[in-house]
């Protein structure tokens, strides 16, 4: 897959009436180079419909683009890849529907379940969520920042860090190993979202260099 720094998720909620195709430009203006739609509630035909317009959007400047679970949406707009869940379709199943050109991310909470992804062949990791988010419902205890540092010594796969990461709490993921990070509302709930972009990729550039 191609190098990434500064990866969007999509969070209608939190995109204070903007249209989703305008929100997610402005973020990839900014310097966001991969995108996933995430969309737990809308139906299978509104997802589909999202993915197509986002699969134009993504083609247009050249960013990656990954849907959330649904596999067949990801196959019929011809997304980059996917990313599933820990309770999702096991990752040696999926790569046998998605083919081995298409990218597969893994959402990971201990290093165990890092060491299982790499081992099957994810072709990234999702580690955190690293601080209290409430982007997302069910979701699992913080992971901290000691996570990122066991996955930055041990995983030789690409990981971005998720869950909780501000502006003013960046540099302490960084710190810990971290060169590529996921937000959700954070970017897309911001009143200047490619000026938010514009920061993290700014703060990436000088600080998540190794």
């Amino acid at each position: 897959m191609k190098e990434f720094k500064l990866y969007a998720i999509t969070g209608e909620e939190f995109h204070q009436g903007r249209e989703l195709i305008e929100v997610m430009e402005e973020a990839i203006l900014g310097g966001v180079d991969i995108i996933q739609l995430r969309d737990k509630t809308s139906s299978k035909r509104e997802v589909l419909m999202k993915a197509k317009a986002l699969r134009e959007l993504t083609k247009k400047h050249d960013v990656t683009f990954i849907v959330n679970d649904h596999i067949d949406v990801a196959l019929a707009v011809d997304a980059d890849g996917i990313h599933l869940g820990q309770d999702d379709l096991p990752l040696a199943d999926a790569r046998n529907i998605m083919g081995q050109d298409k990218i597969i991310g893994i959402s990971t909470h201990h290093i165990d379940e890092a060491r299982e992804a790499q081992v099957n062949g994810a072709d990234y990791i999702g580690v955190g969520p690293i601080f209290h988010t409430n982007s997302k419902v069910d979701v699992v205890d913080p992971v901290t920042t000691e996570y990122i540092q066991q996955v930055a010594s041990e995983i030789t796969i690409p990981f971005v860090a998720i869950g909780g990461i501000k502006l003013h709490n960046v540099d302490q993921v960084i710190e810990a190993g971290a060169t590529r990070i996921c937000m959700i509302s954070e970017i897309v709930g911001a009143d200047d979202i490619k000026g938010v972009c514009e920061q993290f990729t700014k703060i990436l550039a000088t600080k998540g260099e190794k």
